[in-house]
């Protein structure tokens, strides 16, 4: 068996290995010819799975993308094609909920204001959105969801949800934060949901994150409006036009990062394993290896906690696990290099979740909330 892989997908070898030969690719750059004989591809977002780059794939049994979305893939033209398809819902969405609340520590802690008692509206309630809510909500903020759909078809994570139109949300939000997939057409369309008239709406002081679609917010607006507005703080992962963002922007910034917010290792293993799954399913294969086994130990193995916690104490915490402020350094200092962007994903392997840590309790009463936001421990 022949198996294309993206170079920086990890875990490839590891999970793949034993079934074919793998040959590892520049994602971005794959070309019709490289097919030729394959029968399985494994992509990320960068990818274009089309009729085009298929066009020599004659062999090609199974296509697999460890990204949540699906926006770069023709789902049409593999269904018609006979093409089995999976992608990896939810494999990254706690990264993505923990490097949003983790951007809101460092927020705070930058502009002297408490998280707590801010009120997050969250636009989009699937797998990323939900994932911050719940960290918001074991850290007691008061959270407002907009996912329109969600509302219209049914809430498949919790059905006791309440919805509110985004006008509500860009009201009486002092966070926002941006978790849904990009769709070009239809009354819900995200394609610049945050238009030059609806960033104009901010209230003051608003805090504005992005860790879905750069396309979601139109960046030229955006650059006009923050030269406009300084009271608009933001926090952006993703940029329209990647991985060439517009320069002009990423001065206007509070953290910037390169499409990174997903990219924990424990959600990489995860969106890898579920492709892995999908594949072994489909040749009647039992499914060998876990996620547990491919993971690297944490290199700290446990923190006593024996004071109530402060806000600052809680991002130390939290930056134990992953510093925002190194990436959107590095982020700064690269993104113009020949393939800046790409270069700083492909090196991107560091990151963990807060699972990772152990907190151990040596006496402290109310200290639940640290282990529903994500940390491992006992209370001794």
């Amino acid at each position: 068996m022949k198996i294309v892989a993206d170079e920086n997908m990890p875990y490839v070898e590891a999970l793949f290995g034993e079934l074919g030969e793998i040959t590892l690719v520049n994602g971005r750059q794959l070309r019709p010819e490289q097919l030729v004989d394959v029968d399985v591809l494994l992509v990320r977002s960068v990818t274009k799975v089309n009729k085009q780059l298929l066009a020599k794939a004659n062999k090609l049994k199974f296509v697999g993308s460890a990204t949540i979305g699906t926006d770069h893939i023709d789902l049409d033209y593999l269904q018609v094609s006979n093409i089995p398809f999976s992608n990896a819902p939810g494999c990254n969405a706690t990264a993505v909920g923990e490097f949003a609340f983790i951007a809101m520590l460092e927020l705070a802690k930058r502009f002297k204001q408490p998280l707590k008692g801010k009120v997050v509206g969250i636009v989009g309630a699937g797998n990323t959105g939900s994932a911050l809510e719940h960290c918001l909500k074991a850290y007691g903020m008061k959270v407002l969801l907009c996912d329109p759909v969600l509302a219209k078809q049914g809430d498949k994570v919790n059905a006791s949800r309440e919805f509110v139109p985004l006008d509500t949300i860009i009201d009486q939000a002092d966070i926002i934060s941006l978790h849904v997939p990009i769709t070009r057409t239809g009354e819900d369309k995200t394609w610049y949901l945050f238009d030059e008239a609806k960033l104009n709406q901010l209230k003051p002081n608003t805090w504005l994150l992005n860790c879905c679609r750069g396309e979601v917010i139109d960046n030229r607006a955006l650059i006009k409006v923050k030269q406009q507005r300084s009271d608009l703080k933001l926090v952006l992962d993703v940029w329209e036009g990647e991985p060439n963002p517009m320069p002009e922007l990423v001065p206007l910034v509070e953290f910037a990062t390169p499409h990174i917010a997903g990219y924990s290792l424990e959600g990489k293993a995860r969106g890898t394993h579920m492709l892995f799954q999908k594949l072994c399913a489909i040749l009647n294969l039992e499914v060998d290896k876990s996620v547990s086994n491919l993971l690297p130990a944490f290199n700290i193995s446990q923190l006593n906690i024996n004071s109530d916690l402060s806000e600052t104490q809680l991002l130390n915490i939290s930056r134990l696990v992953y510093n925002l402020s190194d990436d959107d350094y590095l982020f700064r200092n690269s993104f113009l290099n020949n393939h800046g962007f790409d270069h700083m994903r492909k090196n991107h392997t560091h990151r963990r979740e807060f699972s990772a840590l152990s907190l151990v309790n040596t006496g402290l009463s109310e200290v639940n909330w640290i282990y529903k936001l994500g940390f491992s421990g006992v209370e001794r």
